[in-house]
């Protein structure tokens, strides 16, 4: 790995790691990521949050492109809205949450 081509990119990736940081979202992103597309109510029982408390994370997570949302009628569905954030979720989920070995 090159360091100067991280260079260039550190401080976007750095922002990232630090709205990740936040246990709520990541387990937001973990349900975002399982199932593709999710309304604010389907959220809000998944991850048992209160609505507002939902809705802050969910606008921090917009502000920094990692989720989005469309309008369906009244309903809002959020997704994560880049490819290398699933894939991110993936492989912590796939490091973290599976079955640790027995030793």
């Amino acid at each position: 790995m090159e360091i100067r081509d991280f260079e260039a990119n550190a401080q976007a990736v750095a922002n990232i790691l630090r709205t990740l940081g936040n246990e709520r979202r990541l387990m937001i992103l973990c349900k975002l990521v399982e199932a593709g597309e999710m309304t604010v109510g389907a959220l809000v029982e998944a991850v048992g949050l209160t609505q507002s408390a939902l809705s802050q994370h969910l606008a921090k997570m917009r502000d920094d492109d990692i989720v989005s949302s469309r309008r369906n009628g009244q309903t809002l569905w959020y997704r994560v809205a880049d490819p290398r954030i699933a894939q991110l979720i993936a492989e912590l989920h796939r490091l973290f949450c599976r079955a640790m070995p027995a030793t």
